[in-house]
């Protein structure tokens, strides 16, 4: 087999074999094909796409590439969640403990963040003492005896797609649907879920810009799941402007609280109860969305799912009593409030610029090495639809410097005030296999 001959059969649009998907894979992975060749593929799927057998196949050959996570000692249908990233995006923080709350395991592989979108670790790290390295065999009894645990990504998971990826990146095909879709499935399935619910973003603070591209990419991944034997769910949701009030690891921790506690911001809870609801469905635990609304409401009402988010954090070394006083959670030593200069009504907010924003401050990183100041961030007071006088309070900034001159000027521009009330439609689709 030659692969001079594969990349001319997808260059010609022609769908690739099981063997030739995984012989490129292969080859790639163990440093047998050059880096030259698979780029030349890859452009060709950017170009031509891939039919649902194709990515199958290639997520499989993915997955393989490395180590796997064996979750079979966890009882229980283990369902993972995946979001496509944003900014302000806390609903992990808030399943986790809402859906164990229910008795279904959540047995979870989390990132870091890097750019203008947070990372999941980042977040629970804000927490004193909470440790996100813990071996495989504590991580399943944590999982059996309690029903959630979140650790960090194994070194040697599905390492055809870091390599995949970083080629991706210096040959301008990273936008490409079945190579993103591809790439996070394998990851997922990797780590051991059996069903899988995933958030699809779109809009200014997304990677994915529209509409249409979102729901490409939800259907790629649901077809996905479907043909590797996994029950896949998915919902395309806005990121039009930022989740919640609250961006930035500790500010976002103690949002996440508000939530579970039966407050915080209406939007937040309205998604989280879409996926943990998805999730709940898949696991067994109800037979329709509304039923599991249900008890997932109850269990908030009940304050189960508020206690084990304490028990969540004391098993991983945090200390539980941040969940009553957040003051326990790292402080930024200084705020400045962002004042808009204008009457009317908050048509827009750029939320990429917005994340930009929280990441000048210290609350993200440019680059894998940074390192982040989990006291940081912007909690917003004006999202889209409120009404602002001149001289009031859009956004406040937690810093631990003075030098905020420019990002309040940025933040301020990223805010579009004009005469008219618009609505952003939260959830646009929901999409099951």
């Amino acid at each position: 087999m030659r692969m001079s001959d594969i990349i001319a059969k997808k260059r010609d649009n022609i769908e690739l074999s099981k063997e030739e998907i995984e012989f490129f894979v292969n080859g790639f992975t163990n440093d047998e094909i050059p880096d030259y060749q698979v780029a030349s593929l890859l452009m060709a799927i950017y170009f031509n796409d891939m039919t649902s057998e194709e990515l199958a196949t290639l997520t499989m050959a993915m997955v393989n590439s490395g180590d796997t996570i064996d979750l079979s000692a966890v009882e229980g249908v283990k369902v993972d969640k995946h979001s496509t990233g944003g900014v302000g995006d806390t609903t992990t923080l808030v399943l986790a403990p809402l859906v164990a709350a229910l008795d279904i395991p959540v047995a979870k592989m989390s990132g870091r963040g890097l750019g203008h979108t947070g990372g999941t670790l980042d977040k629970l790290e804000a927490i004193d003492g909470f440790n996100i390295e813990i071996d495989e065999e504590d991580f399943i009894k944590l999982v059996n005896e309690h029903k959630v645990a979140v650790i960090g990504q194994s070194g040697n998971l599905t390492p055809a797609d870091k390599k995949l990826y970083a080629l991706r990146d210096v040959t301008a095909t990273v936008n490409s649907i079945p190579l993103i879709a591809s790439s996070i499935m394998s990851k997922k399935i990797a780590a051991g879920a059996d069903a899988i619910v995933l958030d699809v973003k779109y809009g200014d603070g997304a990677f994915m810009k529209t509409v249409e591209d979102a729901e490409r990419l939800a259907k790629s991944m649901v077809d996905i799941g479907r043909n590797v034997g996994r029950q896949t769910m998915a919902i395309i949701s806005s990121m039009q402007e930022p989740l919640g009030y609250a961006i930035g690891n500790s500010l976002e921790v103690e949002e996440a609280i508000d939530v579970l506690r039966g407050e915080g911001p209406e939007d937040l809870k309205e998604i989280s109860l879409v996926l943990a609801a998805q999730m709940t469905v898949l696991a067994g635990k109800a037979e329709t969305l509304d039923a599991a609304k249900e008890m997932l409401n109850e269990v908030i009402e009940n304050g189960k799912a508020l206690e084990k988010f304490k028990v969540f954090i004391e098993n991983q070394g945090g200390d539980p009593s941040v969940v009553d006083n957040a003051d326990k959670l790292p402080q930024a030593s200084k705020t400045f409030e962002v004042i808009s200069d204008q009457t009317g009504y908050v048509e827009a907010i750029g939320a990429e610029g917005i994340g930009i924003a929280a990441s000048m401050l210290g609350a993200g990183r440019a680059v894998k090495e940074d390192v982040i100041d989990l006291a940081v961030g912007i909690v917003i007071h004006k999202k889209v639809g409120d009404k602002v006088e001149n001289g009031d309070v859009l956004a406040t900034l937690y810093a631990n410097t003075d030098d905020v001159e420019k990002i309040k000027e940025m933040v301020l521009g990223h805010y579009v005030i004009g005469s008219s009330k618009k609505e952003i439609k939260l959830i646009e689709k929901i999409i099951t296999d």
